[in-house]
């Protein structure tokens, strides 16, 4: 199946940098119309200027936030027929992590995506089509060692993307979910050398990650793996759960030891 984007509204959250701008300036370049939604208005103003496209600065976790995203993206596009729900964040801590952190990082990385959907389905379910990509993380079908938050966030974030494509893929709605490990942007950079050690090696670029969501959609496949052998990974996971949790504890002692925590 090969996409065509030429004249279609999307919408990129946490579009002023990382995955979001890599994101924003491929959809430009297959010829859709892009709003670039970002915290930071002068980020999201950079890339919406570079690629032609328009910027809107505001939170996309809060339900407000959401709302007022996809009314000014309504008004600038008409019709939302592609929606990236990037935007993301990843405090690192366990369960000792403040509640506020928890309720933050909850709203970010799965609640944006729940408050977009209730307000695209109705619209894109009337028409029979619409197009829901959420970036997950390899953390969602993984773990995330280092930050209990952002594992349990971004398990949830998958989960809401699988029951999306369960509910509706009948009525003409596609999702994609995409699931990198390690990625060279400054989420990266903030887990210091615990986060070094554990995805350093294989980290690769955002637009070797927008290269993989676009083979996924030429193959109307919902998991986009940039990292391929996370594929193996989930399945020793699946069928060797123990002998999983075992490597990944022993993975656990080794940043203990280089962070000396």
């Amino acid at each position: 199946m090969t996409a065509s984007f030429t004249g279609s509204g999307v919408v990129v959250t946490g579009g002023g940098g990382g995955i979001g701008a890599v994101l924003a300036r491929r959809f430009a370049a297959e010829g859709a119309r892009v709003v670039v939604g970002d915290l930071n208005g002068e980020a999201a103003a950079e890339v919406a200027k570079e690629i032609g496209g328009t910027a809107v600065a505001g939170d996309a976790a809060s339900e407000a936030g959401v709302a007022s995203l996809i009314e000014a993206a309504r008004e600038t596009l008409g019709e939302i027929d592609v929606f990236c729900a990037n935007a993301g964040i990843a405090p690192m801590g366990g369960v000792d992590a403040p509640e506020e952190d928890w309720a933050r990082i909850w709203d970010v990385n799965v609640m944006a995506h729940v408050r977009a959907a209730r307000l695209l389905l109705p619209p894109w379910l009337e028409r029979g089509r619409g197009h829901f990509i959420s970036t997950v993380s390899a953390a969602g079908l993984l773990t995330s060692l280092g930050s209990a938050s952002y594992s349990v966030t971004k398990h949830g974030a998958l989960a809401f993307a699988e029951w999306l494509s369960a509910t509706y893929r009948h009525r003409g709605l596609t999702v994609q979910a995409i699931c990198p490990q390690g990625v060279r942007t400054a989420m990266l950079e903030n887990t210091g050398p615990a986060g070094e050690l554990l995805m350093g090696a294989s980290a690769i670029h955002p637009e070797q990650v927008a290269d993989a969501l676009f083979e996924a959609i030429a193959a109307d496949r919902f998991l986009v793996l940039p990292h391929p052998e996370v594929a193996d990974y989930y399945a020793a996971r699946a069928t060797q759960t123990d002998r999983w949790l075992g490597g990944m504890n022993k993975l656990q002692r080794k940043v203990e030891q280089v962070t000396g925590e």
